[in-house]
């Protein structure tokens, strides 16, 4: 199902590589969209005085963290977690060894990270709209 046409009829490698950014994505969104709703609840230590929301991104000490965030990602998506071509998109195997690596899991993975990119930018939007963060919505 490719109503937009953004992978070609056969194009095995160009599905791969859709695929795998979408399933990256979907996990950044997910874990997004849980912190928009965790930040509001929980400070790390040091961190007492940043506002919850997109404003922690411009206030310090969060623009630190969000530096040190942004590095240990980048550190990690070019070290460790670089895709597999003789694994399917988006192996990365069962890191936790829940034993829940299976077909029905990586659907529901694919479903709820879609899902996900549609709350977290829901979020961003709504707080810029309003700047308020994701639970003062409510």
């Amino acid at each position: 199902f490719d109503p937009a046409g953004f992978c070609k009829k056969g194009d095995k490698d160009g599905f791969r590589n859709l695929r795998a950014a979408e399933i990256k994505h979907g996990r950044v969104a997910m874990m997004a969209a849980l912190g928009g709703v965790a930040q509001h609840f929980v400070k790390f230590p040091g961190f007492d005085g940043v506002p919850s929301g997109l404003s922690a991104v411009t206030t310090a000490p969060g623009t630190y963290g969000f530096v040190a965030l942004f590095l240990v990602a980048g550190a990690l998506e070019l070290g460790l977690w670089t895709e597999d071509p003789s694994k399917e998109p988006g192996n990365f195997g069962d890191p936790a060894g829940l034993g829940q690596y299976n077909t029905e899991m990586r659907q529901r993975e694919l479903n709820n990270g879609r899902f996900a990119m549609f709350a977290a930018i829901g979020i961003i939007s709504a707080e810029l709209l309003t700047g308020k963060d994701a639970v003062e919505q409510f």
